[in-house]
């Protein structure tokens, strides 16, 4: 059982508060964060300034919500670029536990290329989609051409597309990937490939 003495002490014999903050290293935080949270605070400002004028006011701005809903969609399409270098969209990996290390190394590859066929077949049929509109198709509120938020999805999965080989790569170099060790992440696989 675990005594008042065993516990860590954030006050010191002088009954002052000591703790101290870890420094914070951002280092290693991938561009595409970067681009996200760009699209995130942007975000923000543009649903306050529709607040703003909406409740204070008491003239709403007609252009914040339509805006807002593409920033919405720009931070998704990018913010989905970290979940594919971290590795860490959903995923079963229930079945890898009862399969041999060698089926379960041929299942993960399989998952790896099947992936990065998905992500090059969506930016090939988002291209095809931006051609046909061309730049008849216009925002609602904004007279802005709506490739521009299309653009931001196809930057999205060509992203997404190259870290998908980044990962499959990091895999393979690796021997395993997190589906057949789910306690392993993307970190150390990575940094290498990089």
């Amino acid at each position: 059982m675990e005594t008042i003495d065993d516990m860590p002490h954030v006050m010191g014999e002088d009954g002052q508060f000591h703790a101290q903050d870890q420094a914070v290293d951002l280092s290693g935080t991938a561009p595409e964060a970067w681009v996200a949270l760009g699209f995130f605070w942007i975000l923000g400002l543009t649903v306050f300034y529709q607040f703003f004028t909406r409740y204070v006011l008491n003239d709403s701005a007609a252009w914040t919500e339509e805006i807002a809903r593409y920033l919405l969609i720009a931070t998704v399409f990018t913010g989905a670029t970290i979940g594919v270098v971290k590795n860490n969209h959903i995923q079963v990996d229930f079945f890898y536990r009862f399969m041999s290390p060698r089926l379960g190394r041929a299942m993960a590859t399989l998952a790896d290329l099947l992936r990065i066929g998905f992500f090059a077949a969506a930016v090939v049929l988002t291209a095809m989609m931006m051609i046909r509109l061309g730049s008849n198709s216009r925002m609602t509120m904004v007279d802005l051409p709506m490739n521009w938020v299309y653009g931001v999805c196809l930057l999205g999965f060509v992203a997404m597309t190259f870290r998908s080989v980044q990962v499959c790569l990091a895999h393979r170099r690796r021997g395993y990937s997190v589906l057949e060790r789910p306690e392993s992440t993307m970190d150390d696989g990575l940094a290498r490939a990089s």
